[in-house]
């Protein structure tokens, strides 16, 4: 009956406290995100990926927040780092510089500190014309996707490849043997960037690369390259696989490096014509079908303590015997 304290729940009892409502959670939980974006507003679209870098709505070089592209978040716990066509940090960008990287844009932000590195920086731009695009630093931070910029950045201009069937033409065309490097699922931008560096400095007509699971033409492969990725073809295939037969109808010994082959690198058979020297990965060595597709495995000779070879050493030491065998 009304005002009946004895009726249960009529009187708060000492040390009870109302209990917590949602607080309005719920019901925002459940309230719409909006309107979906357009497909090309969406970095994990191909769309997205299909834009040119000056179209409206995406900053030339910019990482989209959340883009995996442009490194994880500081937000999320991971170190967050640039995208695959920047170099930042002051040692990183002098040696770019020095090693006669193209550059799209270089930037340098408002206020930093100075000090020697970022004076020979400043020193080399202005003596070789490279124009220094002032920002801030929260701009700068932005586009780098949070990496470690120390206040300067430099953006490459996206690599051109090569067209496979132009090196194999240019390669047959050539005055000397053909002698092209094919990599199989070498993973270490670096690793690929001293490859194309051997194979300029030992007379090579050109390098592959399969589109997936390998290391693309970045800018730490760039850099590693030390501007011989400018004077080297470098082709890009969707099928190592059908292109090494596709090369081997055309004439070429295809030759693959394997650390338990039976055959000396320094005397296969048909080292004096046209040459695919075919180099595994890293760790895992040439695929099954890769190596199906060889015409011949060899190795290079090495103390049995040394398990193996780096993929970019074997792959120099291997052209400096094909090209020692030729002259």
């Amino acid at each position: 009956m009304p005002g009946n304290s004895q009726r249960k729940g009529a009187v708060r009892k000492k040390g009870k406290t109302t209990p917590a409502g949602s607080g309005g959670r719920v019901r925002r939980g459940l309230e719409g995100k909006g309107p979906t974006p357009r497909a090309e507003d969406r970095p994990y679209h191909k769309a997205y990926r299909k834009r040119g870098p000056d179209e409206p709505g995406r900053t030339a070089g910019s990482k989209p927040k959340g883009s995996r592209a442009g490194g994880r978040s500081a937000k999320a716990g991971g170190t967050a780092t640039a995208g695959a066509d920047w170099v930042i940090g002051r040692n990183p960008v002098l040696e770019a510089l020095q090693a006669g990287l193209p550059v799209r844009r270089a930037y340098v932000a408002d206020g930093v500190e100075r000090d020697d590195r970022l004076r020979d920086i400043l020193k080399f731009a202005a003596e070789h014309g490279v124009p220094l695009l002032q920002t801030t630093r929260s701009e700068l931070d932005r586009l780098t996707g949070g990496g470690v910029h120390q206040g300067v950045a430099l953006q490459l201009p996206a690599f051109e490849y090569a067209d496979a069937e132009d090196v194999l033409a240019d390669a047959l065309d050539a005055p000397t043997p053909g002698l092209v490097v094919a990599c199989d699922s070498i993973t270490d931008p670096r690793n690929l960037g001293a490859i194309v560096r051997s194979a300029a400095a030992f007379g090579a007509h050109g390098v592959i690369i399969p589109e997936r699971r390998s290391a693309q033409m970045s800018a730490a492969a760039w850099k590693t390259s030390a501007g011989a990725a400018a004077r080297v073809p470098v082709a890009r295939v969707t099928n190592l696989n059908r292109t090494l037969k596709t090369w081997a109808d055309a004439g070429f010994t295809v030759v693959g490096l394997a650390g338990e082959a039976e055959t000396d690198i320094a005397g296969f058979p048909g080292i004096d014509g046209p040459v695919l020297l075919v180099v595994g990965s890293e760790g895992e060595g040439l695929a099954r079908l890769v190596r199906d597709n060889c015409d011949v495995l060899v190795n290079i000779p090495i103390q049995s303590g040394v398990e193996s070879l780096n993929a970019s050493v074997a792959a120099a030491i291997a052209l400096y015997e094909v090209a020692r065998s030729r002259a």
